[in-house]
């Protein structure tokens, strides 16, 4: 299947939960090209940021558990093609 590289930017407002959101992605390691988190404590809140690539089922699916979490805000960029 063809894979596509997507950016997921999640802003985490509830530090409580960071061991949900490090759970689930740990179960997609295996996609993920690189990851970055800043905290930003003046704001009380963190940044991450996700390149991954994965079909686009696995992407949404990944997404779609991101966006339950209570207390984080979950947006998803794709590439416009895959290779």
């Amino acid at each position: 299947m063809e894979t596509r590289i997507a950016l997921i930017g999640i802003i985490v407002e509830d530090m409580n939960s960071t061991d949900k959101i490090n759970g689930i992605l740990h179960e997609y390691s295996e996609y993920m090209v690189g990851r970055m988190g800043i905290p930003y404590r003046e704001k009380s809140v963190a940044i991450i940021s996700i390149v991954i690539d994965a079909t686009n089922d696995v992407i949404s699916s990944l997404s779609g558990k991101l966006g339950m979490i209570k207390g984080i805000n979950v947006k998803t960029v794709y590439s416009k093609t895959g290779k």
